[in-house]
């Protein structure tokens, strides 16, 4: 769409149609099945026609298939589109007003998240200090290297589909009822992905991909250029947050408040989650024994925001490490003693209700970053802590299925590979367990096998997959005790891992259990006498540490991104319209802006976790922010209550 809002008076496909090696035009008419898709709400239009209203600028109003993609994109440039043009809903506050106009029918709050624990009241008026600030967070770009990319084709009389996309059996179910087929209909292949963080979870290339080639009966390929991808797939949710910290006398928190508004634009993906999450968050990683969060979800005009590494916790952190470093210069208290002090341990309750049992490493990680801490002239502390798994009600469960064949060994999984090494794991988990060489396991991802799994998201993979091998490597184990591997060709090993024991919130339970496992970092962040940062110190508690390679690059690798988000990454948003879709203008820190990042490993076993392992993959970037501002503070005595935080540093007098 060439604009967020508009009323669709006409499509002219007449020209495009005529154009040189052009096959086929395709508009909402020719979908067979059901034409709105979504992860949980059903409320994204493969493609609009005439008569409706476009939501943002990456609405689908028709599709080209041709023998080039030049002769595609010179056709799709002859088509001709009229509009009504209408003024675009784009700020959260405006579209909660009675009289905003509607974006979809069922209004424009998306979702209403509510926790309350305690007295709060109560807990302010005998506070004997009170942190209160106004946060604002900003649209993110994910910045993967690999913009959506999907080639189907026709098999039988269904279709098959290779997907980068972060989860082959939530499509197959999703392109089934866009082609109206059953099931087993659509095979789904997953192609390891140039990085994902989030960006590649809900449809974007994939149901159209299946659809063109489906009726065509031919192959098909569709490639987003990296204008199409921005202007299309989901953002990081901006979230606005009216924050109030107390504390008492001798520095132990005694309540938090909050009021969270959430910009999840035109249409649901997984936002409604990313505010339960950032609700659920709330807290931080500390003992606050009375609470009231409120977080909503609200449409408008701007690209849709769902889910990117971190799920609504990166925010709340920034504003809860915040209020923290202000109590304690309120009631001067010691910063690092403050933490360790309210930090996490067995036996405290989470902001939901959550009994917090065994495997927390929160003060193990404060103890990691203490010495620096104390010798930094400018430093800047927080914590963070960040579920594995969905939770919440909802199974978490993967199943494996493992083939031995003549010369190797073929291990079926449902996660997806995007560069954060899942393959490996599963491949260092069954060699681990069995003694079978490396070099002749196969790792596949294939719909066709029924090796089912999720969503590859929430930082479970590892957890999930492991626990899945470790399970069903124990049978094809005890058959190596007695025969070779060539004696076992032919045979299947499968089995499924599942964590059903979370609890819907909301739900009168003896025991709130609202994840199995949570993850636990410190990030110290150290400027130099100009203010510019020098080192950064993150400490992370990971359970067992299954791949130092792989678990120090995901650190690494998510500071980077953490720091970007602190200082100078941004998608600026005009109307509804992105000022720019070029990557170099969103502020992504380059390789030699990077500090020096010093990854401290700590393993406190988790004992839900294969062999006590924890998820690490979006921990690493929650208490960066945090950190980062609390160490601007110190050098100039200035809070900053927005991101990114990009004025010039200038030191306090």
């Amino acid at each position: 769409s060439d604009h967020p809002r508009a009323k669709i008076l006409k499509i002219d496909t007449t020209k495009a149609k005529s154009m040189p090696g052009v096959i086929k035009v395709f508009t909402v008419d020719d979908i067979p099945g059901i034409v709105t898709t979504g992860l949980i709400a059903q409320d994204w239009p493969l493609m609009l026609g005439v008569g409706e209203t476009t939501r943002y600028v990456g609405d689908v109003l028709a599709g080209v298939v041709a023998d080039t993609e030049k002769q595609a994109r010179d056709a799709v440039a002859e088509i001709i589109v009229e509009y009504e043009v209408l003024k675009p809903i784009t700020d959260v506050r405006e579209a909660l007003k009675a009289d905003s106009p509607q974006i979809h029918e069922s209004g424009n709050k998306l979702s209403d998240t509510t926790i309350i624990r305690g007295d709060v009241d109560k807990a302010l008026a005998n506070a004997a200090y009170i942190s209160k600030g106004y946060y604002e967070t900003q649209f993110i770009e994910h910045g993967f290297m690999e913009p959506e990319c999907c080639i189907a084709q026709p098999e039988d009389d269904g279709v098959e589909v290779f997907s980068q996309g972060q989860g082959v059996y939530e499509e197959q179910n999703l392109i089934s009822k866009i082609l109206g087929l059953d099931l087993d209909k659509v095979r789904i292949h997953q192609v390891s992905n140039g990085g994902g963080f989030g960006g590649k979870e809900d449809l974007t290339v994939q149901g159209h991909a299946a659809l063109f080639a489906y009726l065509l009966k031919k192959p098909v390929k569709v490639a987003l250029s990296r204008d199409e991808s921005i202007r299309m797939h989901p953002k990081r949710h901006p979230l606005y947050m009216h924050y109030q910290v107390a504390c008492d006398a001798n520095g132990k928190l005694t309540a938090v408040v909050a009021d969270i508004l959430g910009d999840t634009g035109a249409y649901a993906s997984v936002g409604m989650k990313v505010l339960e999450r950032a609700a659920g968050h709330a807290t931080g990683a500390y003992n606050v024994p009375n609470a009231k969060i409120m977080a909503k979800g609200v449409y408008t005009n701007n690209i849709p925001c769902g889910a990117m590494r971190g799920f609504g916790v990166n925010q709340t952190a920034f504003a809860i490490e915040s209020c923290l470093d202000d109590l304690c210069e309120q009631g001067g208290f010691d910063r690092w003693q403050f933490r360790y002090d309210n930090a996490l341990t067995e036996g405290d309750v989470t902001a939901t209700g959550q009994i917090i049992t065994d495997g927390v490493g929160l003060r193990e990680t404060l103890l990691a970053v203490k010495e620096p801490f104390y010798a930094a002239k400018y430093a800047g502390l927080a914590c963070g802590l960040k579920n594995t798994g969905i939770g919440n009600g909802m199974p978490d469960e993967g199943k494996v299925k493992i083939e031995v064949l003549k010369d190797k060994v073929v291990l079926h999984h449902g996660w997806t590979e995007m560069g954060q090494g899942v393959h490996t794991m599963a491949q260092q988990f069954l060699c681990t367990e069995t003694g079978i060489d490396p070099n002749i396991v196969e790792v596949k991802v294939d719909t066709a096998a029924k090796a089912f799994a999720g969503m590859t998201t929430a930082s479970r993979a590892t957890s999930i997959i492991g626990n899945t091998i470790i399970e069903v490597a124990k049978d094809l184990r005890k058959d190596l005790e007695t025969n070779s591997l060539e004696d076992l060709v032919g045979k299947t090993y499968e089995g499924i891992w599942s964590c059903d024991w979370t609890t819907k919130p909301g739900k009168e339970v003896d025991k709130i259990i609202t994840h199995y496992s949570y993850s636990y970092a410190t990030q110290l962040v150290v400027l130099d006498d100009d203010g510019k940062i020098d080192t950064i110190y993150a400490a992370h508690d990971a359970g067992k540490i299954i791949n130092p390679n792989l678990f120090e690059g995901q650190i690494e690798g998510a500071v980077h991104m953490g720091l970007g988000y602190a200082i100078s990454e941004e998608l600026v948003m005009i109307d509804g319209v992105p000022k720019s879709t070029r990557l170099r203008n969103m502020g992504i820190l380059r390789a030699h802006e990077t500090p020096k990042i010093e990854v401290i490993g700590v393993e406190v076993a988790d004992p839900n976790g294969p062999h006590g392992a924890k998820g690490v993959g979006e921990i690493g970037l929650v208490p960066t922010a945090g950190a980062v501002a609390n160490a601007l503070y110190q050098y100039e005595g200035k809070r900053r209550f927005k991101l990114p935080m990009k004025e010039k540093v200038q030191k306090r007098a």
